[in-house]
């Protein structure tokens, strides 16, 4: 489906010139001090929600029958996985599917996108060996004492 961007304030102006276009395009609201709104016809959010529900759940039957072949798919789509050590490329693959079946569900995909971010910089940080070292452990200590702020007390 196409997308068309139109300034939040032409909305607020004139909902009647942005509301035609939702006969054949999403809308964005663009806003300067806030995140931007998509507007869309109820019929559209609910097939792609409806969509995501079975894929999700398709995924999830896969994952459980065999689980290399769901890891292998996510691999393909997800290629920074190939840089987790087997133990966690599988609580990875679990814990994604597991977050994207929950909020296929509820409609709520934030914790899902979350989850994906802080995995992708894990593996990212995995891809440094000498990173992942140092951040392993063992660490001594507290680290260095800092020295206390001036101020006015």
């Amino acid at each position: 489906m196409a997308t068309k961007s139109f300034p939040y304030s032409t909305f607020l102006r004139g909902p009647s010139e942005v509301l035609p276009t939702l006969d054949h395009a999403d809308v964005i609201l663009e806003r300067r001090d806030d995140e931007n709104i998509i507007l869309m016809r109820a019929e559209r959010f609910e097939a792609g929600a409806a969509s995501l529900r079975i894929v999700a759940r398709a995924l999830a039957i896969v994952a459980r029958r065999n689980s290399d072949l769901a890891e292998e798919v996510l691999a393909e789509e997800l290629p920074w996985l190939t840089w987790l050590p087997d133990s966690e490329r599988h609580e990875c693959v679990r814990e994604l599917l597991n977050h994207l079946i929950a909020g296929a569900d509820t409609g709520e995909l934030l914790p899902f996108a979350r989850s994906l971010t802080s995995w992708r910089s894990t593996a990212v940080i995995w891809s440094d060996p000498e990173l992942a070292r140092e951040l392993q452990g063992p660490f001594s200590g507290d680290g260095p004492e800092a020295a206390r702020p001036k101020g006015d007390s």
